[in-house]
């Protein structure tokens, strides 16, 4: 068996004991296998034993690799983790099941004239600035409330939230912080997790996990 999928297999086994051991979570959180910068050839043992999520940074590389296999697989889910530009909302949207950065009312209103215009609906993520950062998009923590009543009275499709933490600091209480948010705004999802802390965010509820590397072997 190719370890791509042996890889996979082993994240599964170690989300399931999680999820048992907590005892308290409603459903298996989900594995987004973050694909981004790796060939189709290097994904496809994970698409052939069947894995579902699938997880791209950007709109371009996502639409050569993905189509084809979108349209021959409609199982498939492809979320979009990296930030998206308003110019590519439309090609974003004809290829994406979720888009997991949702973080300026100029995109969210760019969103709802694109898939009206489509008659499509995409689910989304309103991505959380978690630890403040400058560097980072996202909606700071005190202004995501009023950015979710501004998306919901667009009827978007808002199903989560998401964070990238500080990667230098300890992301438990980032983790906390943002079920705690999730909770106040009674929403479904929670995208939030990566290779090397996919289980502490299970422990705060996260319900997607988006990995790559631990998966397909690091990026060169």
């Amino acid at each position: 068996m190719h370890n791509t999928v042996e890889n996979l297999l082993k994240i599964n086994e170690n989300v399931k004991a999680k999820f048992e051991r907590i005892g308290n979570l409603s459903k298996l959180p989900k594995i987004i296998a973050v694909s981004k910068t790796f060939k189709i050839e290097h994904i496809l043992p994970v698409i052939n034993y069947g894995h579902l999520h699938y997880g791209e940074n950007k709109v371009q590389e996502a639409v050569e690799k993905w189509t084809s296999i979108k349209n021959e697989n409609k199982k498939i889910n492809l979320h979009l983790i990296g930030r998206l530009q308003t110019n590519k909302v439309k090609a974003a949207i004809k290829l994406f099941d979720y888009i997991h950065s949702l973080d300026s009312k100029k995109l969210a209103d760019k969103i709802y004239n694109i898939q009206n215009e489509l008659k499509i609906r995409t689910k989304q993520f309103i991505q959380v600035n978690i630890g403040n950062e400058h560097q980072k998009s996202g909606i700071s923590i005190n202004e995501v409330s009023n950015f979710y009543t501004y998306c919901k009275n667009l009827n978007l499709d808002i199903v989560g939230l998401m964070c990238i933490p500080p990667f230098n600091e300890d992301t438990t209480k980032h983790f906390k912080t943002m079920s705690s948010l999730n909770k106040e705004l009674n929403l479904r999802e929670l995208s939030m997790g990566m290779s090397s802390d996919y289980l502490n965010a299970i422990e705060n509820n996260a319900t997607f996990v988006r990995i790559g590397s631990s998966i397909f072997g690091q990026r060169s």
